[in-house]
């Protein structure tokens, strides 16, 4: 639940008065979510499609959630902000959890210190998990032409659709209560992205979700660091 108290503790500890309008503001005000998208895994490199396996980070992969520390590091400074003072999130898929882990140590935090959610496990890509897109292609022609003319909707055998991960992404996103660092995956930033009315779902179905970045989802937009 979010805070809705009407007033807030000043620097020396008492508590100072907040206008009505600001608490307003304040309540409506959603959460900011700085998220990272797992570092690479040899699954990457090979262009297999990941889905719900479970696939460990390469070196470079640890390297690119250090790099995702640095960047947080030096967005936490220019707010003014230390790293404690935010909620730190997982998908519960060991290459987003290496990634957590690895930017929690960077910061000077406890590694294991953060949340999991289930909602913010990769999308599931069914019969497709463990094939390279030129495999599908060969499999599937008919099936990918239907899913690039609507890839929002769409689901491979046996997986899931954008459409249905926006569910579970949003009934996570309902449990926030204060800005969040999240270390997920590039469905569940796409899914996200819709969700919080940042671009059309067919557009941010398209979207490119870096690696070795990080993205502010803050306000009415959002922005690429690194």
């Amino acid at each position: 639940m979010r805070p809705t108290s009407s007033s807030a503790r000043n620097d020396g500890g008492a508590r100072a008065v907040v206008p009505a309008k600001h608490c307003e503001r304040q309540r409506q005000a959603r959460p900011a979510i700085y998220y990272i998208r797992h570092g690479l895994t040899d699954w990457n490199v090979a262009q297999r499609l990941q889905g719900r396996h479970d696939v460990p980070l390469n070196a470079a992969g640890c390297a690119q959630a250090a790099c995702c520390a640095a960047i947080l590091q030096d967005l936490f400074r220019r707010e003014g902000r230390a790293p404690e003072s935010f909620d730190y999130v997982s998908s519960p898929l060991v290459r987003a959890r290496e990634t957590i882990e690895i930017v929690r140590a960077a910061l000077g935090l406890e590694p294991a210190g953060y949340a999991i959610a289930g909602q913010l496990a990769e999308i599931a890509f069914g019969e497709w998990e463990g094939l390279t897109y030129a495999q599908v292609m060969a499999r599937d022609k008919q099936v990918i032409a239907a899913r690039e003319s609507d890839k929002w909707s769409f689901a491979p055998p046996g997986g899931e659709s954008y459409a249905q991960v926006a569910v579970r992404v949003r009934n996570w996103y309902e449990t926030v209560a204060r800005d969040t660092v999240v270390a997920a995956h590039g469905g569940t930033a796409r899914a996200l992205i819709a969700h919080l009315g940042l671009a059309p779902p067919q557009d941010a179905a398209h979207y490119s979700i870096d690696q070795g970045v990080v993205y502010l989802l803050a306000g009415k937009g959002f922005t690429r660091h690194g």
